[in-house]
C-alpha cells in the first residue's frame, strides 16, 4: 500500500480554558462549589476572600486580556506586559457593585460528632458473656465480622469455613460454625446473624412471648414462608385451618418485627448530610420570588501583596532577570484570578437566569403546590426559552436543589414528559402517576385493582393509556402489583 500526502480542510470547534471551567463550576452544586473555591484560593496565592478596600480596587480594575489563551510553551517577554492594565483605575468593574447576601455570620460551623461504638464492637462486647473456649471464640467472632450493616450474614456456611482455614488458620466443620452460628442468634439486636429474611423473622417471633397470635406467626414464617410472601391468603387459611381474624391477628405480629435489625443500631452512627438548597422560591403577595443561596456569591480579590509587586516593578528602573520572570508569574496568577472572578459571575448569572426560566414555566405549580398543575417540560424548552445550550440547562438542573414553600426539591424533578388526554390537551406524565398513585391510595385493599382496571379507570379520568404504560408508572413509583397489595 502505498503512502501519500493530501490536504484536508475542516471546520471545528474547541472549548478554551475559560470555557471549560465555567462548564465545570456550573454543574457544581453550592457544597462542592465550595471546596472548588476552597481549592482555588489555596492554589491561587493572587486571589483572596472578603471585602477589598478602596485602595485595593486597583488592583483588579479592567485589565484588558481580549480573551488571551496562554500555551506552555508560548514564550511572554516581560517587556510586553503593559503594567498599567493591571494598575488602572478608571472605574470599579461591576462584579464589585453586586451585593451579597452571604457574610461571615453565615460561615458553616464544624459540629463534632462523637464516634460511638461500631455495630461489630457492639456484638463482639456481648461475646463476653457466653463461656466459649479459644477456637470457639475465632469462630463467633469472625461469624460477628461477617455480619453487614443491615444485620446479616450473606455468605453460606462452606464458605465461612473455607476462609476460617485460609485466613484464621483455624480448622473445622460446617456442623460446629452452626453451633456458633446459633450462639451469634442469641446477641441483640434480635434477628442479627440471619442468613436470610425467614430465618430473621423466625428468629425474632420465637424469641417473643408465646401467645397464640405468635405461635401462629412462626408456624408461618416456619411452614409457609412462601405462601405468606405472595400472599395466598386462602392457601394459608386451609393449611392451618383458621378463620380471617386469626390470620390478620398473625400476620400483624409479623409486620411488627424489623427485617433488617442491624440498621436501628448501625444508622445511628451515621453523620446525617443536609441538602443545602441552591435557590429560594416564595410567595410574597401573590408574587413568586426567586433568591440564589448567598453561598453561591462569593466576595472574592486581587491580594494587596501581588498589586504591590506590580507597582513596584513599574517604579523599577534597572529590572533584573529575576523581576522580569517574576512579573511573568505575577501576571498567569492575576490572569487565573480575572478568568476565576468572571467564571463566577458567569456561574451565578447562568444559575439565576435557568432557575428564572423554570419558575416561569411551572409558575402555576409553585404558587399551589399541586403536582397535578405540573406541566410537561424538557429541557430543550428552558434552553430555548434562555437561549442556551440544551447541556448547560441540564448541568444546571441535574443536581441543584431549589427550597420551594413545599420543601426542598430536585430541579429535573421539573422535568417531565407530556402525553395528550382525551380532549386533546399536553398534560404531563407526573400529572398522571400523581393520579395514579391517589387511586390506588384509595382502592379497597382485599381487591386491589389490577394494572387493567387501572388503566380503564385513567382512561374514564381522561387519560387514555395503555395497560403496559400503567405498569411503568406504577413501578417508577415503587408500588407493588395488586396481588402483593392485598389485604385481609
Amino acid at each position: 500500500m502505498a503512502l501519500k500526502q493530501y490536504l484536508q480542510f475542516k471546520l471545528s470547534q474547541k472549548l478554551s480554558p475559560q470555557q471549560i471551567q465555567l462548564m465545570k463550576l456550573i454543574q457544581l452544586p453550592t457544597q462542592a462549589f465550595e471546596q472548588r473555591l476552597k481549592q482555588e484560593l489555596e492554589e491561587n496565592p493572587a486571589l483572596e476572600s472578603g471585602k477589598e478596600t478602596k485602595d485595593e480596587f486597583d488592583a483588579m480594575d479592567e485589565f484588558d486580556n481580549s480573551g488571551d489563551e496562554y500555551d506552555d510553551n508560548e514564550r511572554i517577554e516581560a517587556e510586553d506586559i503593559n503594567v498599567d492594565d493591571y494598575l488602572s483605575d478608571d472605574e470599579v468593574p461591576d462584579y464589585r457593585t453586586q451585593v451579597s447576601n452571604y457574610s461571615s455570620d453565615d460561615e458553616e460551623k464544624n459540629v463534632p460528632y462523637a464516634a460511638g461504638t461500631s455495630f461489630t464492637q457492639h456484638l463482639t462486647n456481648q461475646l463476653n458473656t457466653f463461656r466459649l473456649d479459644d477456637n470457639e471464640r475465632d469462630i463467633a467472632e469472625f461469624l460477628v465480622g461477617s455480619v453487614d450493616e443491615s444485620g446479616y450474614i450473606r455468605r453460606s456456611l462452606s464458605d465461612i469455613v473455607d476462609d476460617l482455614a485460609f485466613t484464621q488458620g483455624v480448622y473445622t466443620d460446617e456442623a460446629t460454625v452452626e453451633q456458633i452460628l446459633l450462639k451469634v442468634h442469641q446477641l441483640d439486636p434480635a434477628g442479627v446473624g440471619a442468613r436470610n429474611l425467614q430465618e430473621c423473622l423466625s428468629i425474632q417471633l420465637h424469641r417473643k412471648d408465646k401467645t397464640p397470635d405468635v405461635e401462629l406467626a412462626c408456624d408461618i414464617i416456619d411452614k409457609a414462608f412462601d405462601q405468606f410472601t405472595k400472599k395466598h391468603y386462602k392457601k394459608l387459611l386451609q393449611k392451618f385451618d383458621i378463620t380471617e381474624v386469626q390470620l390478620r391477628d398473625a400476620i400483624e405480629e409479623i409486620e411488627r418485627l424489623n427485617p433488617k435489625p442491624g440498621g436501628s443500631y448501625a444508622g445511628n452512627n451515621k453523620i446525617v448530610e443536609h441538602v443545602v438548597p441552591d435557590f429560594a422560591i416564595k410567595i410574597v403577595e401573590g408574587e413568586l420570588e426567586l433568591t440564589l443561596n448567598g453561598r453561591n456569591a462569593p466576595e472574592l480579590h486581587v491580594s494587596r501583596e501581588y498589586s504591590d509587586m506590580m507597582k513596584g516593578y513599574k517604579a523599577s528602573k534597572d529590572k533584573s532577570k529575576s523581576q522580569k520572570d517574576a512579573v511573568l508569574f505575577i501576571k498567569q496568577k492575576l490572569d487565573a484570578a480575572k478568568w476565576f472572578i468572571e467564571a463566577i459571575k458567569q456561574r451565578q448569572q447562568t444559575l439565576f437566569v435557568t432557575m428564572s426560566a423554570i419558575m416561569e414555566y411551572q409558575k402555576e405549580y409553585f404558587l399551589t403546590g399541586d403536582e397535578r398543575k405540573l406541566k410537561p417540560m424538557i429541557l430543550k424548552d428552558i434552553a430555548d426559552e434562555i437561549d442556551m445550550d440544551v447541556s448547560t440547562v441540564s448541568r444546571v438542573a441535574n443536581s441543584k436543589y431549589v427550597d420551594t414553600p413545599y420543601g426542598t426539591k430536585l430541579i429535573k424533578e421539573f422535568f417531565s414528559e407530556s402525553m395528550t388526554n382525551d380532549q386533546g390537551e399536553e398534560v404531563s406524565t407526573r400529572e398522571i402517576k400523581k393520579i395514579l398513585e391517589t387511586v390506588i391510595e384509595e382502592e379497597d385493599k382485599r381487591k386491589p385493582l389490577t394494572d387493567e382496571k387501572l388503566a380503564t379507570i385513567l382512561k374514564e379520568k381522561g387519560y387514555p393509556i395503555a395497560r403496559r404504560t400503567v405498569a411503568k408508572y406504577r413501578e417508577q413509583l415503587d408500588i407493588p402489583v395488586a396481588r402483593l397489595r392485598k389485604k385481609i
